[in-house]
């Protein structure tokens, strides 16, 4: 049976390490949330196990409402899926026709490229500037009328900066009004750029743009797979349409519900992470290492050729780390103790 010929060179989506059964390392390939999920969210999730012979919610109708609710816009514009990745696929599913190209940075989230080619389009790849920073002024130069969507990671993955306000307002400016902005806001929690950009904001301006939101990191429900996107409401009955059915299953909506309402618990927790960045970042720079600034979870070490050989190395010192082949290594925030570790094993290295 032959298959398509989008496939013979898609690139694959390579998940971060895990450790070896009986093996004991820190996590820190993943972007997860080196915190369990809250308690009160755990015991929901317990209790909505006994309906499991039940289907969910088409369109998880309570979800939907209260991410609304939390949002302060219309039900009407919120689209549900299985983790914002699956979102974005929806999203280009519902404007992409063969041929027509989508414009994203590079390097970026690794899925982009895959969505991209399998929705039939051409992906538009955009270097990123010295300072791992998205480049939108060559991201916005490179719309051809061909163009249909243009992807903005901020905080980018897996370099960390986020886009900054100015920055954005320039690309809806220079961007026609009928290619859409997708604004990737995975990490937007752990932002605390008083001058990043603000996706919503962007989205109440401009009928062109869709944010995109995921429960994973800061939430710490990545094991149960629940995004949103953001959009008017026109837009959005497209991506709804476009989605798999019972995309979000019953014990990720009522997990993400829960989440919702206890922002403050997760909000401590954010801040922690947050200062255990900071704590990263300035204990690698102390070392006379090269690390951009991070707005997200995690830290980039660019490493260029020599980031396969760290990771093998962080490895056999008990740190599961991310390398992005001739690029640089992603360094997820972990433990406190993951980054003693951390810091006390680089020390030994050459800059």
């Amino acid at each position: 049976m032959p298959l398509r010929r989008a496939l013979a060179d898609l690139p694959p989506y390579v998940p971060g390490a895990r450790a070896a059964v009986g093996a004991a390392a820190y996590k820190l390939s993943s972007n997860e949330n080196p915190y369990p999920p809250l308690p009160s969210v755990v015991a929901a999730v317990a209790d909505a196990a006994a309906d499991l012979n039940r289907y969910p919610d088409m369109y998880a109708s309570e979800l939907v409402e209260a991410v609304a609710a939390h949002h302060g816009v219309d039900p009407a514009g919120v689209v549900a899926g299985c983790g914002s990745v699956a979102v974005l696929e929806h999203v280009l599913a519902a404007v992409c026709e063969p041929g027509d190209e989508v414009v994203l940075p590079w390097r970026s989230f690794e899925a982009y490229p895959i969505a991209v080619r399998l929705a039939g389009a051409q992906a538009v790849p955009v270097p990123l500037t010295p300072e791992a920073r998205l480049d939108l002024p060559a991201m916005a130069a490179a719309v051809t009328g061909r163009t249909r969507v243009v992807l903005v990671c901020t905080p980018n993955n897996p370099t960390g900066p986020a886009v900054r306000a100015p920055e954005l307002a320039a690309l809806l400016a220079a961007v026609p009004s009928d290619v859409l902005v997708a604004v990737d806001e995975a990490y937007v929690e752990f932002v605390r750029d008083p001058d990043a950009a603000d996706g919503l904001a962007a989205l109440r301006e401009h009928p062109n743009v869709v944010v995109l939101r995921t429960f994973s990191k800061a939430y710490g429900l990545a094991g149960l797979r629940v995004g949103y996107a953001l959009a008017r409401p026109r837009l959005a009955a497209g991506i709804r349409a476009a989605s798999t059915p019972f995309g979000v299953n019953a014990l990720a909506q009522v997990a993400a519900l829960a989440s919702l309402r206890a922002q403050g618990e997760m909000r401590t927790r954010v801040d922690a992470v947050v200062a255990e960045r900071a704590r990263l970042l300035a204990g690698l720079r102390a070392q006379g290492r090269t690390v951009p600034d991070s707005e997200a979870n995690f830290v980039w070490l660019p490493l260029g050729q020599g980031a396969a050989a760290f990771a093998s190395a962080a490895a056999a010192a008990g740190l599961l780390v991310r390398p992005f082949a001739g690029d640089g290594v992603r360094v997820s925030v972990g433990e406190p103790e993951a980054t003693d570790l951390l810091l006390s094993w680089t020390a030994d290295l050459p800059v």
